[in-house]
């Protein structure tokens, strides 16, 4: 589930990073360069999030990481979409964040991203030197 959740979010991102670049090329954003800028950051974020979907469905112990630092960001922006007044985006931005930390820290996926280190079972046993 956690792998549906930063895909999800990868397209979102993308789909926003191509609605920017839509307004910006029909002349609708503030300054041509910013618009642009925006649009080349949104689509590098979303090949990061794909990427790090594409390593929890390995999984990857690298994924582990980012994927808990998207769904805070994620959680960060639903507050202020909130605050905002857009209660619609902001709830289903909300409910994402969470359910990615859910099943980031549920125990199925914790124990295949730690794959390799102590466990907490055997955290008091010697490693091997």
């Amino acid at each position: 589930m956690a792998i549906v959740i930063e895909a999800l979010e990868a397209v979102l991102v993308a789909v926003a990073a191509v609605l920017a670049g839509v307004d910006t090329g029909s002349g609708q954003a503030y300054q041509l360069s910013s618009g642009i800028a925006i649009t080349v950051i949104g689509l590098a974020t979303a090949a990061g999030l794909a990427l790090v979907a594409a390593g929890l469905r390995r999984p990857r112990r690298w994924t582990r990481t980012p994927a808990l630092l998207t769904q805070l960001f994620t959680g960060i922006v639903a507050i202020y979409l909130l605050q905002g007044g857009r209660y619609d985006w902001g709830a289903v931005t909300l409910v994402l964040s969470l359910a990615g930390f859910a099943t980031l820290l549920a125990p199925p996926s914790t124990r295949a991203l730690t794959v390799g280190l102590p466990q907490p079972a055997d955290r008091h046993k010697r490693r091997p030197s």
